[in-house]
């Protein structure tokens, strides 16, 4: 099966794009995971991340942002210990303070939606040389979050952010999964 071009064979990777990567995410629970996540892979590939997931859900309390909003920096050195996450004080503190602002957000779902108006923005990229690093939106995205107080939130986190989560569909056209998300968003011709 034709998968995006970033997509190696590597189980994990695989089932992530064929099951997650780009399917619209309303879920405030995992919304919020998946912004934590963007965070850690600052500087890291995405692999690197994802084999780490399950522990991370371990030590940061299921991604829970009531109980991460409140880790203290004890707990934060506990984790420094951890070889089964990145050991990064900055990346944890960051996990924090994203957890306490994300507290403060009357509706997050509403609010990242709405840097694509509410509705999966559908791009047609023919390949990987026409997909963005940055968009407009993506640099909104994370102008609004710095001002929350998110931090570790930059555009290109942002926009990769905005790809995982379904805020913006960018399987290119020569993969499997673009025809089945865009459907009849298709262009003709």
């Amino acid at each position: 099966m034709p998968r995006c071009y970033w997509c190696t064979d590597d189980p994990l990777y695989i089932a992530y794009h064929d099951q997650e990567w780009g399917i619209p995410l309303k879920d405030p629970q995992r919304l919020f995971e998946l912004l934590v996540l963007e965070g850690f892979q600052a500087g890291l590939s995405w692999i690197t991340i994802l084999k780490k997931r399950a522990r991370y859900r371990e030590v940061l309390f299921g991604f829970d942002p009531g109980r991460l909003a409140a880790m203290t920096d004890e707990e934060i050195e506990i984790r420094m210990q951890d070889a089964g996450i990145i050991r990064n004080r900055m990346k944890l503190k960051a996990a924090r303070q994203n957890a306490q602002a994300w507290l403060r957000l009357e509706d997050p779902v509403t609010f990242l939606w709405s840097f694509v108006g509410g509705e999966p923005k559908i791009n047609h990229f023919r390949d990987r040389s026409e997909v963005p690093a940055i968009t407009p939106e993506a640099e909104a995205m994370s102008k609004a979050l710095r001002k929350a107080g998110f931090t570790f939130v930059g555009p290109t986190i942002c926009y990769a952010y905005m790809q995982a989560a379904g805020l913006v569909m960018d399987h290119t056209t020569d993969c499997d999964r673009y025809a089945v998300l865009c459907g009849d968003q298709m262009p003709k011709g």
